[in-house]
């Protein structure tokens, strides 16, 4: 007798993400945000955005996501990176980042336990996402946003 297993199909989100940026004192910096604890992965620091909706383009979703989140008006730009990440056997993200070089409206604060101005050679000193670590780094070493 031969024993199958049921496997798991694999369900990957789709999530979009804005690194904005802005120059502060000659330095170049990038706004990081920390998850509540009552969030799925608490206190982790991700970069806002969120889940693209059936049917909705990457950057409309982007667009909507930061008006709910933060209370602005983006102007997304390019897209920076593209990763695929796998949480566990059944769930995987792939996430989009895209540059959002200007927004209109002051920031709110809506939904994060709170929201950091970050040097970006500062940015892995933050507990971010398993996810977001490698582009993490690249981005404190200078590789990506110029």
């Amino acid at each position: 007798m031969v024993k199958s297993r049921v496997l798991k199909k694999r369900t990957t989100k789709q999530v979009v993400a804005g690194l904005l940026i802005r120059s502060e004192g000659g330095a170049r910096e990038i706004l990081v945000c920390q998850r509540t604890k009552h969030q799925t992965m608490p206190l982790k620091w991700e970069f806002p955005g969120g889940k693209i909706e059936p049917g909705e383009q990457p950057r409309d979703a982007l667009r909507r996501e930061l008006e709910e989140e933060l209370g602005i008006q983006a102007e997304v730009g390019a897209e920076i990176a593209r990763i695929r990440h796998d949480y566990t056997r059944s769930a995987s993200v792939e996430l989009r980042f895209y540059l959002v070089p200007r927004f209109e409206g002051e920031l709110e604060n809506r939904i994060f336990k709170q929201i950091v101005w970050a040097k970006l050679e500062k940015l892995p000193t933050f507990d971010f996402l398993e996810a977001d670590i490698a582009l993490v780094k690249r981005i404190a070493a200078g590789e990506l946003l110029g």
